[in-house]
């Protein structure tokens, strides 16, 4: 089902998958990307274990509002959106993931209402005001005017992830039908800017995040230069009694080959968390995504402050995330 939402002056548009009456899991998109970025195929996997799906844009990109002549606005008013698209489908209470900006709004999203997530799940994402090593050929491609032309912005797009995308996984074919797909579809990059702005003004979850009951789990991958690994540790870290995932090979992207890893992950925090009535992990097409989980996947286990889980020296030029 295709349709917006309305938070206020704002319409959010979104998708939906899978049959309303199992639980359900939104999905959060990161700066700039549309919900598309989330691939009917990736969502589909989490209907197959008992999901109903959710994704959406974002406010500022695909077909949700733009807000060109609006105020400035924070993380804060992102949650929101999340809230009013499950206000839009009737659901009280939901399983959250978010990747990277979307790691952020739902790590927003459980501080302001905890009683309405089941678990959150922050994908390659940071608990705001960390200190990071600038990574110069991530930063030169990162901060790149922007692109004026549709061939431009594809070069663009595969350049980025090129650097920051996960190292075995570049099918050229593949990111240029991706990115043609975005452009095609809706390209503001003065939208974009706008989120980032609002990702700034937002600052430091850190101390609040301390204090987060809902149950979490971050997963970062090993081969993420754009929000290094050292972002999802501290996420970790401030979350008492979160699980942290390591995926081998993940830089900051998902591609295909990923997909049954990631799936796993989070269909077995939703389980964990709901305890009971919780949908099972089934077999797939291509084999029991429990088994595509352990040579990928390091886990970590802490509580706040106790916990000693080594952190990477970042000792370059530093920035903040």
């Amino acid at each position: 089902m295709r349709t917006h939402s309305q938070n206020g002056a704002v319409e959010i548009y979104y998708e939906t998958f899978g049959n309303a009456a199992d639980p359900t899991l939104l999905l959060v998109n990161g700066l700039g990307s549309q919900c598309i970025n989330f691939k009917e195929a990736f969502c589909e996997k989490f209907v197959a274990q008992g999901f109903h799906v959710v994704r959406f844009d974002n406010r500022d990109v695909g077909l949700s509002s733009h807000l060109a002549d609006a105020p400035d606005y924070t993380l804060a008013d992102m949650a929101d959106d999340g809230f009013a698209v499950l206000d839009a489908v009737g659901a009280e209470r939901a399983h959250i993931a978010g990747w990277s900006m979307g790691g952020m709004i739902v790590q927003t999203m459980a501080l302001a209402h905890p009683e309405r997530v089941l678990s959150m799940t922050s994908v390659m994402s940071s608990p705001g005001g960390v200190a990071l090593a600038v990574d110069p050929e991530v930063s030169q491609r990162f901060n790149a005017r922007a692109p004026k032309s549709r061939d431009e912005f594809i070069a663009q797009y595969i350049d980025g992830l090129s650097v920051w995308g996960s190292p075995a996984y570049q099918e050229v074919d593949r990111l240029t039908a991706d990115a043609g797909a975005a452009y095609d579809r809706c390209f503001d990059p003065k939208g974009k800017a706008r989120q980032m702005a609002a990702i700034v003004k937002s600052g430091s979850r850190q101390e609040a995040l301390a204090s987060l009951k809902v149950p979490a789990l971050i997963v970062h991958g090993d081969a993420d230069r754009l929000v290094p690994i050292e972002a999802g540790r501290l996420t970790h870290e401030c979350i008492p009694g979160s699980r942290f995932e390591v995926v081998a090979g993940m830089g900051h992207d998902y591609p295909p080959q990923i997909w049954d890893t990631i799936v796993g992950l989070i269909v077995s925090q939703a389980n964990h968390a709901t305890r009971t009535k919780a949908p099972r992990l089934r077999l797939g097409a291509s084999g029991p995504i429990k088994s595509a989980l352990r040579p990928l996947v390091t886990t970590y286990q802490c509580w706040g402050a106790s916990c000693r889980c080594a952190v990477a020296s970042a000792g370059r030029r530093r920035g903040r995330w």
